[in-house]
C-alpha cells in the first residue's frame, strides 16, 4: 500500500464497513420477520444511544453542542439514509441494494471537491463516473427497477451526504460526541416514526429474545462501524476514505449469500465488479497523491 494511503486506514474502513453491513443485515432479517423500518431504524439509534452513553465522556459544556444546526443537519443525514436503505432491504437482495448504495461515494467526492475544496484530479472524476456505470447496472433504472431499489440509491444519497458532514465536522468536535448526537438524535427523530409499531408487551420467549438479539447486534455493529468511521475521518481527506467504502459491497455479497441465499444476477453482478475495481482505482490515485498533513500528536491525543 502507497504510503499516501497507511494500511492501517485501510484495515479500519473495512472493519468498519463490515460491521455496518453486519448490522444492516441483521435489520433486513428484522423486517423480514414483520417489523417496519421505521422501528428497526429507531430501535438501533436507540439501544446504541442508551449503551454508549456511559463510554462518550459527553460534558455539560457539550450539551449546547446537540444543538448546533450543523450536528443535527449530520444526524439527520445518517437517520434519513438508514431509514431508507431498511426500507429497500425489505424487498431487495443485500447485495443488490448496496450496489444501488453505492453512490454515496460518488455523492460524498463531488460534494468534498464542492464544499470542502479537496483535490479533485480528472482521472479519478472518470472513474467515479465508471463507478456511476456500475450503480446503473445493478439498479436498471427504466428497465424494471423496483421500488426498493430507489430507496437504495436515495440511502447513498444521504450517506454520501453523511460522509462530507463527517468529515466538515470531524475537527471541531470529539469522534465519541460525534457518534452520540447522531445516536442521540437519529433516536428522537425517528421515534414519532414509529410509535405505532412499538411492542405492547414484551415475554422471555425463545423468538423474542432471538428479535432483541437482532436489534443489538444492528446497532451495535452500526454504531461500532459508524464510530470508526468518524476516527479515520478525523485525520484522512472524505475523497480518500470513500473509495475505501467500496468494501461494503464485497461484505454485503458474503453476508447476503451466507444469510440470506442471496446472490446478485449476471448483470447486477457485473455492475459490482465494475464499482468495486474503479473504486480500487480510485484508491491508488488517492495514495499517488499528496495526501493532506495529518494533525499534530496533540491533536490526535485529543480526540480519544
Amino acid at each position: 500500500m502507497s504510503a499516501g494511503v497507511p494500511v492501517r486506514t485501510v484495515a479500519t474502513v473495512v472493519l468498519a464497513m463490515t460491521l455496518i453491513v453486519t448490522g444492516d443485515a441483521a435489520g433486513k432479517a428484522l423486517t423480514a420477520a414483520g417489523f417496519s423500518p421505521f422501528f428497526v431504524a429507531w430501535a438501533r439509534f436507540a439501544v446504541a444511544a442508551v449503551g454508549f452513553l456511559p463510554f462518550c465522556g459527553l460534558t455539560r459544556s457539550e450539551l449546547g453542542a446537540l444543538l448546533d444546526w450543523r450536528v443535527i443537519l449530520r444526524a439527520l443525514l445518517i437517520a434519513a439514509g438508514i431509514a431508507c436503505i431498511l426500507t429497500a432491504l425489505k424487498t431487495e437482495p443485500i447485495a443488490d441494494v448496496f450496489g444501488g448504495f453505492f453512490v454515496g461515494p460518488i455523492i460524498a467526492f463531488a460534494l468534498s471537491a464542492l464544499l470542502l475544496k479537496e483535490p479533485a484530479s480528472l482521472s479519478r472524476v472518470l472513474l467515479l463516473l465508471l463507478s456511476f456505470g456500475g450503480v446503473l447496472l445493478v439498479v436498471k433504472p427504466g428497465f424494471g427497477m423496483q421500488s426498493g431499489m430507489g430507496f437504495a440509491v436515495l440511502a447513498g444519497c444521504f450517506h454520501g451526504s453523511f460522509l462530507v458532514a463527517t468529515r466538515w465536522l470531524a475537527g471541531r468536535y470529539r469522534p465519541r460526541f460525534l457518534l452520540f448526537s447522531q445516536l442521540a438524535i437519529g433516536a428522537v427523530v425517528l421515534f414519532p416514526f414509529c410509535l405505532g409499531d412499538l411492542p405492547q408487551s414484551y415475554d422471555m420467549t425463545r423468538s423474542s429474545l432471538f428479535f432483541t438479539g437482532l436489534v443489538l447486534l444492528s446497532a451495535l455493529g452500526s454504531a461500532a462501524g459508524n464510530y470508526l468511521l468518524v476516527r479515520v475521518n478525523r485525520h484522512t481527506p472524505a475523497n480518500i476514505v470513500a473509495p475505501l467504502v467500496y468494501s461494503q459491497l464485497l461484505a454485503a455479497t458474503v453476508i447476503g449469500f451466507v444469510a440470506f441465499g442471496d446472490l446478485p444476477d449476471g448483470l447486477a453482478l457485473l455492475g459490482l465488479v465494475v464499482i468495486i475495481l474503479a473504486g480500487l482505482s480510485s484508491l491508488w490515485l488517492a495514495g499517488r497523491a499528496d495526501p493532506r498533513p495529518r494533525p499534530p500528536q496533540a491533536e490526535v491525543l485529543r480526540s480519544r
